[in-house]
């Protein structure tokens, strides 16, 4: 089995925060549910070289926080290289709507037309004892920085995404968001 394949043996499938949203909510902290639904995608995507390797990913995210709902949806594509897992994000295929973005709904895309993201910059993540760790700073705007910082291991999806405008923290949390499978 390769890296790439125990990497996405962990990525892959649905997970929530469940437990974690519980116990903040018991201690009375402001804390978002969310909700990762990440499935493999090269299925939709046509025309793939010969020798391609990578994989493709849509990861749906969902949040509640204060009553209010809201989606991330995101195309990645997974390659092994020498220093670990690269991630690099990919603009929403042509005839797809970057909001609503699904693997169900996912309109089949040519290989050859995908664009990589110009925002976000590609994650690094390199195995310790079992466990993922990467991330990376992206600027968005000339004042605006997204940092993403995740650690991937069978126990749970740890994730930690903050927004600086100005070098002020305008989204996130001190603490990452822990994921955990969801079970059937």
């Amino acid at each position: 089995m390769s890296k790439l394949d125990d990497f996405m043996g962990l990525l892959l499938g649905s997970f929530d925060n469940r437990e974690q949203f519980e116990a903040k909510k018991a201690a009375g902290e402001p804390f978002p549910l969310a909700r990762h639904v990440n499935t493999a995608c090269n299925d939709k995507i046509l025309n793939l070289p010969a020798d391609f390797s990578g994989l493709f990913m849509v990861e749906e995210s969902y949040y509640e926080i204060d009553g209010k709902s809201s989606s991330s949806p995101h195309l990645f594509l997974f390659t092994e290289e020498q220093d670990g897992i690269l991630l690099t994000s990919y603009d929403a295929p042509e005839g797809n709507d970057k909001r609503t973005l699904s693997y169900r709904t996912m309109v089949p895309a040519q290989y050859a037309s995908l664009k990589k993201s110009r925002k976000f910059a590609p994650a690094l993540y390199r195995e310790r004892n079992g466990i993922w760790e990467g991330g990376s700073d992206s600027m968005f705007t000339p004042t605006m920085k997204f940092r993403l910082f995740e650690r991937f291991s069978d126990d749970a999806l740890e994730v930690v995404e903050t927004m600086e405008v100005n070098g002020k923290r305008v989204f996130g949390f001190d603490d990452p968001i822990v994921y955990r499978r969801v079970k059937g």
